[in-house]
């Protein structure tokens, strides 16, 4: 969760000087944000099969490995084909380390507080490596954005020596590995994004129509193939399960909203105020901060309320931050500690109440043995949200070199609004439920 936190915070603030370096338009600069996102979400679910199957301990070993790998390869790269394509590896490494990692936690604490405990100190992790990405990526920017990418390489020798010491070894279980399952979801979601990508640029081409077709064709077979498989990558029974189908679109709107906000603040303050990468990451460090200062209590709230309550502040601190930096983002001459830092530090309150509800939400109830399926699945959505949503706000912003927030502004609205239908999503599930309990009664 650290390494996953640090790498996108970094990539964030650095993606303005790769650009101006490597001469890409912000089109193309999404795709080192999308590539991961689609390498890390198109396989996730198969990382945690993976995981179940064949031990977590050994699946996140070797993973993790690759990712170190592809890092140190970003950053010695010098053409934007050879860069995304190192992205790509490294998100599909992520998809195994992730799932892996979440299910040791939730195999090997026991459902209720300790689980609740020990992934809320998991968030922690997050909102430190997220917050040291920001700060690390701003020093380092200034001197080489090539070495935001080595520092992952770094953190990943020290976390597979950790790792070899502290993980006892994981049992293998018999079982049919989805390849297939996995190839057709990888396919058809990245025709979709492909294609969502393209179309507001260059309209409905003889190629995007055959895109579209593909991703509708490979989606469908998907969900066709796992139905009748004996051993499928998902088990769409799952799905029936109310609580984990609000735990997925919580995790869609969460991540497919804040993924695309970063990019945005991050392109328009360093390319239309002209703000150095270090003061721009030290401006959006304050949300990390709040993360871990309010995570390790978040499990005592859930504990308390519940998950819903909790996902339905978390959504509402997010619909108000991204709403606070419509309305005073634009300044033209920004006072930092009003126009900016009230919505930073509620996006940070958000992800705090959020983050562990959603994750204990999407495995309560779940047995061990599928315990990498419903971790893959969840993180799988949060991925899923954020490569759609980032591509649909890029061609809402694309074009010209931006003088003030207006031309931003449709991306922002964008954002906004996926977290508002988050909001509403979580809010009819606790109506509902409080509308079934005096019949129950």
């Amino acid at each position: 969760m650290f390494l996953d936190a640090l790498d996108v915070s970094m990539v964030g603030v650095a993606l303005p000087s790769i650009g101006a370096e490597l001469g890409l338009d912000t089109a193309s600069l999404q795709w080192i944000v999308n590539g991961y996102i689609l390498g890390y979400g198109g396989l996730l679910l198969l990382g945690g099969r993976m995981a179940d199957l064949l031990g977590r301990r050994q699946v996140f070993l070797a993973a993790l490995v690759v990712f170190g790998l592809a890092s140190l390869v970003g950053g010695l790269v010098d053409n934007e084909g050879l860069l995304i394509a190192s992205r790509i590896v490294k998100g599909v490494a992520a998809a195994f380390t992730a799932p892996a990692a979440l299910s040791i936690i939730t195999t090997t604490f026991k459902e209720g507080h300790d689980r609740n405990k020990a992934l809320s100190i998991f968030t922690v992790f997050g909102a430190t490596g997220y917050a040291s990405g920001l700060i690390v990526s701003g020093l380092l920017t200034g001197i080489d954005w090539r070495l935001t990418f080595y520092v992952p390489t770094v953190v990943v020798a020290a976390v597979v020596i950790a790792a070899f010491l502290v993980i006892p070894k994981s049992e293998t279980e018999r079982g049919h590995i989805d390849f297939g399952g996995a190839a057709l979801l990888t396919g058809g979601m990245l025709a979709a994004v492909y294609t969502i990508v393209t179309v507001p640029e260059h309209g409905f081409t003889a190629f995007t129509i055959a895109t579209t077709a593909a991703a509708v064709v490979l989606l469908g077979s998907f969900l066709i193939v796992e139905n009748k498989i004996k051993q499928p990558l998902v088990r769409l029974g799952i799905l029936r399960v109310k609580s984990i189908v609000r735990a997925n679109l919580a995790a869609m709107a969460i991540f497919g909203s804040y993924i695309s906000f970063q990019t945005i603040v991050s392109l328009y303050l360093q390319n239309t105020l002209e703000w150095d990468p270090l003061p721009m990451a030290l401006a959006l460090a304050p949300a990390g901060i709040i993360v871990a200062i309010l995570s390790p209590i978040a499990g005592k709230f859930i504990d308390r309320y519940g998950t819903t309550p909790m996902i339905i502040a978390s959504m509402s601190s997010f619909v108000l931050g991204y709403l606070w930096f419509i309305v005073r983002g634009g300044n033209p001459e920004p006072a930092y500690f009003i126009d900016y830092l009230p919505s930073f530090l509620l996006l940070g309150l958000g992800f705090a109440l959020g983050f562990s509800s959603v994750m204990v939400q999407a495995t309560e109830g779940i047995d061990d043995d599928e315990q990498g399926l419903a971790s893959g699945l969840v993180q799988t959505s949060g991925q899923i949200g954020g490569a759609v949503v980032l591509a649909i706000a890029t061609g809402l912003i694309s074009g010209g070199v931006a003088t003030n927030l207006d031309q931003y502004r449709p991306g922002l609205y964008l954002v906004a609004i996926v977290a508002i239908i988050g909001l509403a999503a979580s809010a009819t599930a606790l109506l509902s439920r409080r509308q079934v309990a005096p019949e129950a009664a």
